[in-house]
């Protein structure tokens, strides 16, 4: 049975061009790791009914306060039950007003230098979303800086910047500590309400350009950490018993 995941890429901001691409790359390699996407832009999507049939969620180029106080609370009590977490990009700079969502993904967004061709390092060769990447990767992409420390909610790094790599003259108003982080995981989602079940959350930065969606570098590294938060044994795509994910 695959695993079903629910794609979330709506917006109240800023909107990337390479959303669609995204879809599309995404769609194309869904089989390949026996999994379903349902891809929505509509917020009415987030009711308790509708997301417990997935096995994770997956927040996609997002920006803005875009889930309503119903979406919200529908969002927290998935991951309470054991629901799995995935941002991609700047997923990071979505609802900014939601602290547990904050926690969730770990971090949130500040602001990047201009895309240009940088160096990010491997922190973690063994990880399913990094094992596949050279120690030293350049690529086409924004360095984000971040508002915080992923680390200080449990995350562990996968991925920092090299920035020596790259040209960064904007002023840092915060600590995201160091290395800089660029990718991480966590293994009990921070988001969730004390005496709920933890699942798994998984965040890259990467992923701006149109073009990087035909990487097959990056796109392992996205499926990668797609089948990592899977694995978290917490919902029905390894556990029949789970309280969420796609039934048999």
């Amino acid at each position: 049975m695959p695993a079903r995941i629910l794609a979330y890429s709506a917006t109240a901001g800023y909107r990337h061009d390479s959303i669609e691409p995204s879809i599309e790359a995404l769609k194309a390699k869904a089989s390949s790791i026996n999994v379903e996407f349902d891809f929505t832009e509509d917020k009415r999507q987030f009711t308790d009914e509708n997301l417990a049939q997935y096995d994770a969620i997956l927040f996609l180029n997002n920006s803005g306060i875009i889930l309503d106080d119903t979406g919200k609370a529908a969002l927290q009590s998935y991951l309470n039950l054991g629901g799995n977490f995935i941002g991609v990009h700047c997923a990071s700079d979505a609802l900014r007003d939601t602290p547990f969502f904050g926690r969730q993904i770990g971090a949130y967004f500040d602001y990047h230098p201009d895309i240009q061709a940088s160096v990010v390092d491997v922190v973690d060769d063994a990880h399913p979303s990094t094992k596949m990447l050279p120690a030293h990767w350049t690529l086409l992409d924004e360095m984000y800086n971040f508002q915080s420390d992923p680390r200080a909610v449990g995350a562990k790094v996968l991925l920092t910047a090299d920035e020596s790599s790259y040209s960064d003259p904007g002023e840092r108003k915060f600590d995201h500590g160091t290395p800089h982080p660029i990718a991480w995981y966590q293994e009990r989602g921070a988001g969730v309400e004390p005496g709920g079940i933890a699942g798994r959350s998984w965040y890259t930065c990467l992923g701006h350009c149109i073009e990087i969606w035909s990487d097959e570098l990056f796109l392992g590294h996205v499926l990668g950490g797609i089948t990592w938060a899977l694995e978290s044994k917490t919902t029905r795509c390894f556990d029949s018993h789970a309280k969420v994910g796609n039934a048999p």
